[in-house]
């Protein structure tokens, strides 16, 4: 099919045409008026196209103007929110400084009760070193008197004699003197030594 319609449209292109239209002799007067008239039209077309295009330029520049007036009212309502940023900002800061200097005070309150309890621990050991310093300084005296004391008995008493004590040996005397002797005798039993 598209063979045939493509045969037939190489067939009417290649027919030669038939009528020609001769056109009559115009004048010269003709061919000035036209072009004075053509010359007329044009420049009526001209300053159409010249009202038509300062009223579009007019349009535009109205235009221009109310996108530059938005643009400048969307500019100031954006420096204000930056503007009110900018001040959120700021007390935010502020906010910090000011828990920056709530901690810096209870650092200082800290380090206040870490030196005071050092001062304490430390009052604590001299109160310890001192309270044994003194016993020791207290009971030294004490414990030589005691010593001194005891050396004193054994030599005097003889303690660790195998026979007894040089006290227990006068009691056994008088004892035996008592049997003897009625007044040694009534003497102890006062004592309650018989």
């Amino acid at each position: 099919m598209l063979k045939i319609l493509l045969l037939l449209t190489s067939v009417l292109v290649a027919m030669p045409v038939a009528a020609v239209d001769v056109a009559s002799r115009i004048s010269d007067r003709e061919i000035i008026e036209s072009l004075a008239e053509l010359k007329a039209g044009q420049k009526a077309l001209e300053e159409k196209m010249d009202l038509r295009f300062n009223a579009i330029q007019e349009q535009i520049d109205q235009r221009f103007a109310a996108v530059d007036q938005r643009f400048t009212a969307i500019q100031e309502q954006m420096d204000q929110r930056f503007i009110a940023v900018d001040q959120r900002f700021i007390a935010v800061d502020q906010r910090f400084i000011a828990v920056d200097q709530r901690f810096e005070a209870i650092d200082r309150r800290l380090d206040f009760i870490q030196q005071l309890m050092l001062v304490t621990i430390a009052g604590i050991f001299g109160l310890i070193g001192f309270i044994i310093w003194d016993r020791y300084s207290t009971l030294r005296p004490m414990d030589m008197r005691l010593r001194r004391l005891e050396e004193d008995l054994e030599r005097d008493l003889e303690l660790q004699s195998s026979e007894g004590s040089k006290l227990t040996r006068l009691i056994h005397a008088l004892r035996e003197l008592a049997k003897e002797d009625k007044k040694v005798e009534a003497i102890l039993r006062s004592f309650s030594l018989l």
